[in-house]
């Protein structure tokens, strides 16, 4: 990538922010009036005037509504409350009626439960200190883009974000970025835990996260994750051989009787609570892989699932009933897949 800095390019950079809602040329910081006007009533107009915005319970905010051709490059965002899965994310492109992202904020940002801050450094997410939740993917459009926030808690937030684009033409063959978000709590006996389905096109897959609540004792990740791509039926092309080794670890995270976390490039764990303190039974992983040099490619259809699997006596699988959720990350030539009904706050719970 540090090659193509040197290459002459028509591209116009400008990043929509609170202080620049539209992302127009010499338009930023001229806020005279805004959430900050009390900090700044001695500076005046140009000092930190709107640096976020405000959003209510039960509603929703646009962070951007741009028109225009070209491509999102990054998109930085924090909230002052620590809200996680009770701010919605959804991107719309080109005009059209269904979000291609929809996602509980947090888990987007593969950080469901983001109270407990762990370290993500990957190529597409990265979680900083304490709460910069950053992505990395580029995601173009032909006409323009729509980014909303909608606050289903209780209580109001302030959202500081930046989203940083290019306007540039792009090639007739660019694909949309999309993401799609997903719960069961509990899975139900003996059933796979889908993760996308319903998925038309042609495409690429480039990436999952899973947030997995365990609730037995013992090694939970036996289960195999499955790709059914094009037309597969019963059974898929690509399965693998436990859920370590898909998120590119092995032997059950466990280096001398202890999980190990990691955060790389593509792939990465870390585990959230500790079942020995005082009213918490329950342990929860994070768990991201992004198929950044390997892309799974589709020419009509996809449907990813995973086994929930551990071990009962005489060495025999014991199917799980776990809370698993996820977020699909793919590419597409289409806008036109319906994804599931968001859950409700409490059903988005975390307990």
């Amino acid at each position: 990538m540090l090659h193509e800095l040197t290459v002459k390019k028509n591209i116009r950079t400008f990043s929509v922010c609170p202080e620049n809602l539209t992302g127009e040329k010499g338009m930023g910081g001229r806020a005279v009036e805004g959430t900050a006007s009390h900090a700044a009533r001695e500076l005046g107009q140009g000092w930190k005037v709107n640096p976020y915005l405000i959003v209510e319970p039960g509603e929703s905010i646009t962070l951007a509504d741009i028109k225009g051709q070209g491509a999102i490059k990054h998109f930085w965002i924090t909230d002052n409350a620590a809200m996680g899965r009770l701010l919605i994310l959804r991107i719309w492109f080109d005009g059209h009626k269904n979000p291609a992202v929809c996602a509980p904020l947090s888990d987007f940002f593969c950080n469901a439960d983001y109270k407990e801050y762990r370290q993500l450094s990957s190529l597409a997410i990265c979680v900083n200190p304490k709460r910069g939740l950053n992505c990395y993917f580029e995601m173009p459009y032909f006409k323009g883009f729509r980014v909303e926030i909608e606050n289903i808690g209780v209580k109001p937030c302030n959202v500081y974000y930046q989203i940083d684009c290019e306007e540039k033409e792009i090639s007739p063959d660019s694909l949309y970025f999309h993401a799609q978000f997903r719960r069961v709590n509990p899975l139900p006996y003996m059933q796979d835990y889908t993760i996308l389905d319903g998925i038309k096109g042609r495409g690429c897959y480039v990436g999952t996260y899973l947030y997995w609540g365990v609730k037995s004792n013992g090694w939970w990740g036996e289960g195999e994750i499955k790709f059914f791509i094009d037309g597969d039926t019963d059974f898929p092309t690509i399965c693998g051989t436990g859920t370590e080794d898909y998120i590119c670890g092995a032997y059950n995270f466990d280096v001398d009787g202890h999980y190990v976390e990691f955060t790389t490039p593509y792939s990465g764990m870390y585990k959230v609570g500790h079942t020995d303190e005082l009213y918490r039974a329950q342990r929860y992983f994070n768990m991201y892989r992004f198929h950044i040099q390997d892309p799974i490619y589709f020419e009509k259809d996809l449907r990813v699932t995973i086994q929930a699997l551990g071990w009962r006596s005489e060495h025999r699988y014991l199917p799980l009933q776990d809370d698993i959720s996820s977020v699909a990350y793919w590419y597409s030539d289409t806008l036109d897949d319906e994804y599931p009904p968001m859950l409700s706050a409490n059903e988005l719970e975390i307990v």
